[in-house]
């Protein structure tokens, strides 16, 4: 039998992936699994340390057999799920999936838990309940699970966190925090709640294009989902936005904070102000219509984030 953990420590896993990373929804849940290795090839080529992708909800694509597909068709390059959601599978079954990754592709599989949402929570027929304690629950009972397969070292795993309390189970119980849906000053708040050794990895959404009215267009029509999700916007209040901010899909001032716009050396900045807060890794989602052209602004993006 295995034993069991939380895998690789903090420093390595920060080793690993280096500073900057991609974060890809909608279009990769869409594309077909030749164009998710195709895509997750291109982007390991270019540079990047750790492939982070969400859309564990219903009726998307299974995260750990998602990833799967996406470490079968790399070399280097982590893997990491940004979210899987605690309510998508028990905690024997997260962890067991984990380790098997762990273990077939050399430790390059990360583990990201987050509690999700009370919709997508809901529409699996189940009680979104006080989800620090279910969270906490989950932790235990993963690291209660036995593993009996070959295991050099237990897949590590990170916390999406947003406020303090969530940050520190992240601090104590993980190698670190993967915000969400957040700009740099939750980045310096979050480096301070978890202190220096954890991993903090914020995901920085970003639309490469100059035109102002456009551009603000591209990040509202994002930023519209979330910012009827409580989880964000009461992080954010703490921040100091308010309601007025959130109505219509966001104020320009909100927008330009969350969704930063314009050519490659101001997203890039934004980029390196995540850094100068706290940030080990920034998890860069650039937004476009379809996974080839997010892989093009990643392209024309690495020179700036990579050199």
């Amino acid at each position: 039998m295995s034993e069991q953990g939380n895998g690789m420590d903090a420093a390595e896993l920060k080793r690993r992936i280096g500073g900057a990373g991609v974060w890809l929804g909608g279009t990769l849940v869409a594309a077909t699994a030749d164009q998710a290795r195709t895509a997750a090839k291109e982007i390991e080529d270019l540079g990047y340390g750790a492939l982070w992708f969400g859309g564990d909800l219903p009726g998307a694509k299974e995260a750990l057999a998602q990833a799967a597909v996406l470490l079968s068709a790399t070399e280097r390059i982590t893997v990491a799920t940004g979210i899987a959601s605690i309510w998508s599978r028990d905690a024997a079954a997260a962890s067991s999936g984990a380790n098997v990754l762990a273990e077939a592709w050399s430790g390059r599989f990360l583990l990201g838990l987050g509690v999700s949402h009370a919709p997508a929570v809901q529409a699996r027929g189940q009680d979104y309940r006080k989800p620090l304690s279910a969270m906490r629950a989950y932790l235990d009972g993963m690291d209660a699970m036995p593993y009996y397969g070959p295991l050099p070292a237990p897949a590590p795993r990170v916390l999406a966190a947003l406020r303090p309390r969530m940050l520190e189970l992240a601090r104590d119980r993980s190698a670190g925090a993967h915000p969400y849906f957040t700009p740099p000053e939750h980045t310096a708040q979050a480096r301070k709640a978890l202190g220096d050794a954890p991993l903090l990895a914020p995901e920085q959404t970003v639309v490469l294009d100059t035109d102002p009215a456009r551009a603000r267009a591209t990040g509202r029509a994002f930023a519209r989902t979330y910012l009827g999700l409580p989880n964000y916007t009461n992080n954010l209040r703490e921040l100091g936005w308010t309601d007025a901010d959130f109505a219509d899909g966001g104020s320009d001032a909100l927008i330009d904070a969350i969704v930063p716009w314009g050519d490659v050396d101001t997203v890039a900045a934004r980029i390196r102000a995540h850094h100068a807060a706290g940030a080990d890794h920034v998890c860069v989602q650039p937004l476009a219509d379809t996974l080839e052209r997010q892989v093009a602004d990643l392209r024309a993006l690495a020179p700036a984030l990579l050199g």
